[in-house]
Order: C-alpha cells, then structure tokens, then sequence
C-alpha cells in the first residue's frame, strides 16, 4: 500500500482532541484564547508596536541620527520625548528603531525554532545513538554562557544585523530542542504513529506530517515566548556596543544614554519602555495559547 493514506490522513490519528474538523478546532482555540483577557491585551499592545514601526516613519517622519535640537532637551513642546546627550530626538529613534528590532527578534527566533525543532525531532523520533549525539551536543552549547558566547561571536565578525541574528540563534535553540524532544518521545509510540508505519508511510513523513503537528501547541507557545527573550538578547548585545552601528535599535539607544540615565532620565526610560510593553504583550499573548492550546482547561 502507497504512503497517501498515511499522508492524507494527518493529525485524525492524533489525539482525541485532534479529530474534530480543523475548522472547529481553530475556532475553538481561538474563543479560549479571546477569553483571556490579559492576552487580548497582550495582543492589541503587540499589534500597536508593530503598526508603529510599519507605519510609524510615515506619520513622524525624520533621521533618527539627526541632531534636531540641543542635548538633554526635556521632554514636551515640539519634540514629545526630548532629546539624548547629542540632539537626537527619543520619539523618532523609538519609532525607527521598533522595526529593526523586531526583524533581528523575529528572524533570530526563526534560527532558533530551525535548529530547535530539527535537533530535537530527529533526537526523539530516533532515539538511541543519535539521541545521545544529538543530547551531548545540546548539553554543550546550553553549558555555555549564552550572553558571552554571543558576544564571542558578534566580536569575531564583523558587527552586523546578520552576525546579531546568528548570534542569537546559535546561543538560544536548546530548550526548544529538549521541549521538541520530549514532545516526540511522548508521541513515537502512539497508535496513530503505529498506524502511519503499518500503510508505509516514511520516516521523513512520520516527523514532519504526523508527530509534528500533534507536538506544536507546546512548541508554539515556547516558540512565541522566545520572541520576547530575542528581543532582551538583542537589547542586551546592542547596550555593549555589539551591533550594526548604522542600524538603530531599542537596546542602541539605551546603551549609548546609559552614562547619562541620572542626568537625563528619559534618554534611557522611553526605550526601555518600549522593550518593557513588547515583552511584556507577547508573554501575555503566551499565556493565552498555553490556555487555548491546553484540552484541560477547555472545561473551565
């Protein structure tokens, strides 16, 4: 028998929970999710940062490395925020700076997922010595101071949006290797794994079309929570100067002011704020799919 049954048949073996229509599990996913209030906050707060860095140069337009006024201007009047130790006005390098950051979060996440996910498929779903191998890797790199290492990397090359990502993604995957891991060793013997090997269905198959899907709610949420701690990441290696120099960040404008935080408070207040409410939205945004996806508390 051919491998399409297996194939067309997906996440019905899955479990129980995974043989409503797909339609009606997203719906009801998505009412679990409205019902938390706190992640339909963290989900209109999360929207409002990422239409300002869209749309956000259009209607506050200007050169965010423009010196605009003279240094430490207090904030009010004309410029909202004030300006830092130079000239340059707060309010434009937020705006400009919400895009930039979000990209090196987003495609950083992205890295991590990638190695994350993979590393820890092939561990589970094969267990034994690739297991070991794949775990013995793991262990290295989560040993490893990941800030330090990350610096170790950024410093090596030159500094830029694409050594930042890389950075970061090399120096974050691991949990989402154990948590994947764990998730397909929970799931490899199942029936409807066993299901998909009687119809001959392949191994590349097993992972990607059948145990996947039915490990991603937990996947997911780590996934969204890794977005927040990219953007720490990054704030973190842009305060040590380790960063494109021409691209402005959130964490560039904290670490350039940083000398100057008793002097001029906002300098440094503003985008910390900033990065405060983004991490903050998406943690409440986690919280919602850890209660949508969660068949336990669909009974509350």
């Amino acid at each position: 028998m051919s491998e399409q049954p297996a194939i067309r048949a997906g996440l019905p073996w899955g479990p129980a929970d995974d043989e409503i229509q797909p339609e009606i599990r997203w719906r009801v996913t998505w009412q679990m999710f409205c019902a938390n209030k706190g992640a339909v906050i963290g989900l209109v707060l999360l929207s409002l940062i990422i239409l300002m860095g869209l749309i956000g140069p259009m209607v506050y337009s200007g050169d965010p490395f423009a010196i605009v006024a003279q240094p430490f201007l207090e904030p009010g009047g004309e410029i909202p925020l004030g300006t830092d130790y130079i000239g340059r006005d707060i309010l434009i390098g937020i705006v400009y700076g919400a895009k930039p950051t979000l990209a090196i979060a987003l495609s950083a996440t992205f890295v991590t997922a990638v190695v994350g996910l993979t590393v820890g498929a092939l561990a589970g779903f094969f267990g034994g010595k690739v297991d070991g191998f794949l775990m013995g890797v793991t262990e290295f790199f989560q040993v490893l101071p990941s800030l330090i290492f990350a610096m170790v990397v950024v410093a090596v090359f030159t500094p830029s949006l694409l050594t930042v990502v890389v950075a970061i993604g090399v120096t974050s995957w691991t949990s989402i290797a154990r948590l994947t891991r764990a998730e397909f060793l929970k799931l490899r013997e199942r029936e409807f794994v066993m299901g998909a090997r009687a119809v001959g269905a392949r191994d590349r198959t097993i992972i990607v079309k059948v145990i996947l899907p039915n490990a991603l709610p937990p996947l997911i949420i780590a996934i969204t929570l890794q977005i927040g701690l990219c953007i720490l990441f990054e704030a973190a290696l842009s305060f040590l100067g380790l960063s494109d120099p021409d691209v402005l960040t959130w964490g560039m404008m904290i670490g350039q002011s940083r000398d100057f935080f008793f002097q001029a408070w906002w300098t440094v207040s503003f985008p910390g704020l900033v990065i405060l409410l983004t991490v903050l939205s998406i943690a409440l945004i986690g919280d919602g799919l850890n209660d949508a996806y969660n068949p336990k508390l669909r009974g509350r």
